[in-house]
């Protein structure tokens, strides 16, 4: 019976707040989070792969918060697990200096440190065209978040490119439900998605969608580069990458039960006297997608297992070695830790419902079924300070006068109607889930809101996030109407961004106050 792969955390009350210009970072009681049943694959290895686990939980909305959680350690291997929920871009990433850290800004920087979870958790978590870079150091666990469209060119620029980046003596990473994404290939400004290089060993990789690129990763970046290695990609979703899924020079990896779909020019590449277990995977609509390709340095594999639907093969040449079109076995793959493979016409389903950031960190059962691990930790403890009496907070209301616009509106409603001190008039989104803002032409301090629906609509808003939509920092989550506090925050516009209803929303009054 396989253990659930899952990170389940015992979300605490918050016990401090840490003043920051960019939101609020809590800090909670230690041991408050934990991996339940441990990294799998080459992560579970070498000691294995822990992350923060029996540290201190924080909370963070930006990428600053991020790096001063780092740098507030007593020691750079002092054990830490980042709760992240918001949009962290290069506005709010700024570099933070300390003797147990070593930032940089416009990059989530995890360097010369160990002993950290970053896991993503309430409304979600994405990096922005912002990479998270991991540099010698060990024990890391990355888990439901999103990383999109990280550039090396172009602007802005972040991380050189790639989405997840691992360089310089890198040990023990381990990532997991995450979706990782770009919008093009190089010549778009783009690189990999996952990048392993200089001495990185014992990574796996599971339950994560790679998707819209041209470089789904490389293990190795160079021909003579042969200190990488030991790595694990598992229950992994592949869509429309031209290539490198992954690359590999040198080294050992084991690849299975992952979902390949619309692999453009080549898929696994195995070259430079890499040796590759590839089992119980499913390539569809895909060319080339196993092989040594664009050298004449080869590397081998070990096949079984594997559907091939709508596979097309090219011609061997000097430098191309597709495995296809009827692969077989060149090498033996000897695997030191225990797995149980899903046969490989469960994968499309399986994967399709399970890898990728806000999946609920659903997991293969081994049985070519899903289940899902509880506590969820996309869903937080509820805060108690949080309420739900829509009553007026002392004060004018800041939105009379003020302007409005948002994401959709329905037919026969306006953005305006939120702003007009009319519970007559409301405002919906076009469909059961959207956003409305309120702006002003100039920083205005606010530390209140209070959403009123409209007659007949009243308990249909589910989940929400307030935003700051000036750094897109979220001042608060919560669910159901009525009001809302949070730190005097000095900001243009404040979006209320509905992400779960019972039905159509309607919004009569998003009223925002100093106090």
């Amino acid at each position: 019976m396989r253990r659930p792969v899952a990170l389940r955390l015992s979300a605490a009350l918050s016990t401090m707040a840490l003043a920051a210009a960019t939101g609020a970072l809590l800090a909670m009681p230690e041991a408050s989070a934990a991996a339940a049943g441990g990294a799998t694959g080459f992560a579970s290895q070498n000691g294995g792969t822990t992350g923060g686990a029996g540290g201190q939980t924080v909370r963070a909305t930006t990428g600053t918060q991020i790096h001063q959680a780092l740098c507030g350690r007593a020691s750079s291997s002092t054990p830490i697990t980042i709760e992240v929920e918001g949009t962290i871009n290069h506005a709010n990433t700024a570099k933070v200096s300390g003797d147990s850290c070593n930032t940089a800004a416009g990059v989530i920087e995890l360097k010369q440190i160990s002993n950290v979870t970053l896991v993503g958790v309430g409304s979600g978590a994405v990096f922005d065209q912002l990479g998270i870079h991991i540099r010698q150091s060990s024990n890391i666990i990355i888990q439901n978040v999103t990383v999109k469209n990280v550039k090396k060119s172009g602007s802005p620029t972040s991380n050189g490119g790639d989405a997840i980046g691992m360089e310089s003596d890198v040990r023990n990473v381990w990532v997991d439900h995450a979706t990782l994404e770009a919008s093009g290939g190089e010549d778009d400004g783009f690189d990999g998605l996952f990048d392993m290089k200089d001495n990185t060993q014992y990574v796996t990789l599971s339950y994560s969608t790679l998707r819209n690129s041209g470089r789904g990763g490389l293990i190795g970046s160079s021909e003579t580069q042969l200190d990488n290695g030991y790595v694990t990609f598992h229950h992994n979703l592949y869509e429309n990458v031209d290539s490198r899924t992954p690359l590999l020079r040198g080294g050992v990896a084991h690849i299975y039960n992952n979902y390949y779909v619309k692999l453009n020019k080549s898929g696994i590449n195995s070259r430079a006297g890499a040796h590759a277990k590839v089992d119980n995977n499913y390539f569809k609509d895909s060319k080339d997608v196993l092989g040594t390709f664009y050298t004449d340095t080869t590397g081998y594999w070990q096949v079984s297992g594997n559907t091939f639907d709508n596979v097309t093969w090219s011609s061997p040449g000097t430098e191309n070695h597709p495995a296809g079109p009827d692969p077989k076995s060149n090498t033996t793959v000897s695997i030191p830790y225990a797995y149980t493979l899903d046969a490989a016409s469960c994968v499309p389903a399986i994967v399709t419902s399970t890898a990728g950031a806000g999946k609920g960190l659903k997991v293969s059962d081994g049985d070519c079924s899903t289940t899902t691990p509880t506590p969820d930790p996309t869903d937080p403890t509820p805060d108690p300070t949080d309420p739900t009496d829509p009553t007026t907070p002392g004060g004018t209301n800041l939105s009379l006068g003020a302007g409005a616009d948002g994401s959709s509106k329905a037919s026969g409603t306006s953005y305006g109607n939120v702003r007009d001190g009319d519970l007559g008039t409301y405002w919906s989104p076009a469909g059961s889930t959207g956003s409305v803002s309120v702006k002003w032409p100039s920083a205005t301090s606010v530390s209140a809101v209070t959403i009123r629906e409209a007659a007949g609509a009243q308990g249909v808003i589910g989940s929400w996030r307030l935003l700051n939509a000036d750094t897109g920092a979220v001042l608060k989550t919560g669910s159901g109407a009525g009001g809302i506090s949070f730190p005097a925050t000095s900001l243009r516009k404040i979006t209320f961004e509905i992400t779960g209803a019972s039905g159509t929303p309607r919004v009569a009054e998003f009223e925002t106050y100093a106090g």
